[in-house]
């Protein structure tokens, strides 16, 4: 069985079942167990039951911490706990959940992230407002290792809403996160599940489901994404495979498109991405000064888009790793704030 499967792997339907929740959160783990209770905790916090709500973690062979002893700690019977046979990467234990979700509609909890209170009593309206809708997702925080507000994310609409022309926007910029978004378990026993790279993954994803359905929006912030060091998307950027990987969901998600919409679209996800993966670069080398990974980041980065200001700010960089610290270029020369650029991407 290929880790990264190259095409969606099925979901099977469930067969008759007297009783169905709702939900079915289900939480993903591996080696996060330092934040696994933040996030086992904001579920239960806001637990309607179990005939409403399927609470399960699925462990893929964690080995941070005894998994199992920590969920019957944390979730004294409440939260049901399952561990691979063996690690089979985040993709197929994405797959794995979506099985054994028993509810009409799947939250992936990631076992690093949070939700706030209200966030399942509001998609749940969300769903019931829009019932064509094939996901409904909502404003979230991003947040550090210790639980600290680092910025929120853009608001899309004044009010609830479905967003128009989802496929389109999706096309040229990533939207969302695993953690502020819900889908119906239907959606991906139609669609299938999450395939073709490990780093924008989910990307494709929402993007597959805008290509067929309805997606609700609440300009309300419900979630919280946390950004660590440790985390899928940060251990991507040592060898570039991050900019590689985003250069194969450009590829699939354009090509959803009509084709007279195409180049407009990738030259925009390309510029969109490129720019604020040249802030996160910055970032890393003010912080860390790796030269392995600024060198790798920046190769891909102009292979992915360059125009002059991505030039520019990549000879500068690659000059004063050498010889001067790079706050002091940034505040100079470039007046670059990569939290200015409209990207959201860095899953889990």
């Amino acid at each position: 069985m290929q880790r990264i499967p190259a095409t969606p792997p099925e979901i099977a339907p469930l067969g008759s079942l007297d009783e169905r929740p709702f939900w079915s959160v289900m939480i993903p783990a591996y080696n996060c167990s330092v934040f696994l209770p933040d996030a086992i905790e904001s579920v239960l916090a806001q637990d309607p039951g179990e005939a409403m709500m399927q609470i399960e973690v699925v462990d893929d062979c964690s080995m941070d911490e005894d998994v199992e002893a920590l969920v019957k700690r944390l979730g004294k019977g409440r939260v049901l706990y399952y561990r691979q046979e063996k690690n089979v990467g985040s993709l197929r234990n994405f797959e794995t959940c979506i099985n054994r979700a028993k509810g009409y509609h799947i939250h992936l909890l990631h076992g690093d992230d949070r939700v706030k209170s209200g966030f399942y009593s509001s998609l749940k309206r969300l769903f019931d407002n829009f019932p064509d809708a094939g996901a409904a997702y909502c404003a979230w925080n991003y947040i550090d290792d210790q639980g600290n507000i680092l910025r929120p994310s853009r608001i899309e609409a004044e009010a609830e809403c479905v967003i128009d022309n989802c496929l389109s926007l999706l096309a040229e910029q990533q939207l969302l996160q695993y953690v502020c978004i819900a889908v119906k378990r239907e959606v991906y026993e139609k669609l299938g599940s999450f395939y073709g790279v490990t780093y924008g993954e989910d990307w494709i994803m929402w993007a597959r489901i805008a290509k067929e359905y309805p997606i609700a929006y609440l300009p309300k912030i419900l979630a919280e994404y946390r950004e660590h060091e440790s985390s899928i998307s940060n251990t991507s950027f040592i060898s570039g495979k991050n900019i590689r990987d985003i250069s194969k969901v450009f590829s699939i998600i354009n090509s959803y498109l009509p084709k007279e919409k195409q180049k407009k679209a990738s030259l925009a996800a390309r510029k969109t991405y490129c720019y604020w993966a040249l802030g996160v670069t910055c970032d890393i080398w003010h912080t860390t000064r790796n030269k392995e990974i600024v060198y790798n980041q920046l190769r891909e980065i102009v292979k992915l888009y360059k125009d002059p200001k991505v030039l520019k700010i990549t000879a500068g960089l690659l000059f004063l790793m050498q010889v001067e610290p790079f706050s002091k270029y940034l505040k100079r020369i470039i007046n670059f704030n990569p939290k200015n650029e409209q990207n959201n991407t860095g899953q889990n």
